[in-house]
């Protein structure tokens, strides 16, 4: 078990991005390749989730394209992960907020949050 984090902390590159949690507007800019070219695309939504620590953190985030919900989770070592931007700062009460998804319209609205510094 020492050893799976030695080596995590050793060989896996730690990329700096901004501090995050559920309830927040997020944008997350990573890379695609199709063939030989590749381009950045970005996704645009509400965390739901951060799971994990350290090389093994995930996060899902959820966005409404028309009236479908789309959820994408993102390992946060991805290596195609360019950069996050963190748009809206949310106030939520709880770490994962899974009732988000029955959630339509007006009700669907999180409140802005003043973000504390340590």
């Amino acid at each position: 078990m020492d050893l799976v984090k030695y080596v995590q902390e050793k060989y896996i590159a730690k990329k700096d991005f901004p501090e995050f949690k559920a309830g927040d507007t997020i944008t997350v800019y990573y890379e695609i390749s199709e063939g030989n070219k590749t381009r950045t695309q970005f996704f645009k939504g509400t965390v739901i989730q951060l799971r994990g620590t350290g090389a093994t953190k995930t996060f899902t985030i959820r966005k409404m394209s028309g009236d479908v919900g789309v959820e994408r989770v993102f390992p946060i070592n991805m290596p195609a992960l360019q950069k996050i931007e963190v748009e809206r700062r949310g106030k939520v009460r709880r770490a994962r907020i899974y009732y988000f998804r029955n959630l339509r319209g007006k009700k669907a609205r999180i409140k802005d949050a003043p973000y504390k510094k340590n």
